[in-house]
């Protein structure tokens, strides 16, 4: 029997297949307007790769925005468990986490068991999300792909609000139009600045404590992690598919049930 996670968000829908020996496979499709259909697609995709023909043998656990809605899935668990429990596995010291999501940013402290201290998050607004920087991309004109490498070249950060995405729309319009206009690196690391402002303040109220690891999609952004590390003042750890963190962790919680034999 396979241990499968399934991490639902609202833009992209993870799978992660492990056994024994660790991750035999993993998949990110397109969330679709019916959880369950995107994540039998990333199931399907993930089962292929690891060479399982059909569902196989396999034990379920799902988290995310839509892990409720899985009717396949054996056990439903939180993100910030599934969270602590994914870091831990990737980057075993890490004993904070920023998880930065499509429409939420979350910070969970973990202890040495990979288990969740505390925790805080916000999703009221979406400054600070991966939406508000597809936002912004679009705004400028830019890919988003190259916002991290343009906001290498800056020379100072535009001033962004960071309290919200509507005020920090209109700010990033001023800039654009001012005469002379800010630079576009300057504005990029701007935004950048706005983010972290966003998620310093969250991890305040939680606590930082050493080492700290970043996860979720946004987290493979190097321009942002970067002014992140600058902020808090010592280098943060990214694994190598951040994105992964949630849907690895309900996989181990997968593969604990079925050791204790779980049904």
């Amino acid at each position: 029997m396979k241990a499968v996670g399934l991490d639902i968000g609202s833009l992209s829908t993870k799978a992660v297949v492990m056994d024994d020996q660790g991750i035999l496979s993993s998949a990110t499709v397109l969330s679709s307007d019916s959880a369950e259909s995107g994540a039998e697609a990333a199931l399907k995709q993930a089962l292929a790769q690891a060479g399982i023909n059909g569902d196989g043998d396999i034990y379920v656990v799902s988290t995310g925005a839509g892990g409720k809605a899985i009717s396949f899935s054996r056990q439903q668990k939180a993100m910030t468990t599934c969270l602590a429990r994914g870091v831990h596995y990737l980057l075993p010291a890490a004993r904070t986490v920023i998880d930065m999501g499509a429409e939420t940013i979350t910070v969970v402290r973990i202890n040495e068991r990979g288990r969740v201290a505390d925790y805080g998050d916000q999703d009221k607004c979406a400054a600070g999300t991966g939406i508000f920087l597809q936002q912004m991309a679009k705004l400028l004109q830019i890919p988003l792909e190259e916002m991290a490498h343009i906001s290498s070249r800056a020379k100072a950060r535009a001033d962004i609000s960071s309290t919200c995405a509507v005020f920090a729309e209109s700010e990033v319009i001023s800039h654009i139009h001012r005469d002379p206009p800010t630079p576009t690196e300057d504005i990029v690391a701007g935004i950048y600045g706005s983010m972290v402002n966003r998620i310093m303040a969250l991890m305040k109220r939680i606590g930082i404590e050493k080492e700290v690891a970043v996860t979720g999609g946004v987290g493979a952004n190097s321009g942002l992690v970067s002014i992140l590390a600058e902020e808090i003042g010592y280098k943060v750890l990214v694994p190598a598919t951040p994105h992964l963190a949630g849907a690895i962790g309900a996989a181990i919680i997968a593969k604990e049930n079925m050791a204790k034999g779980g049904s």
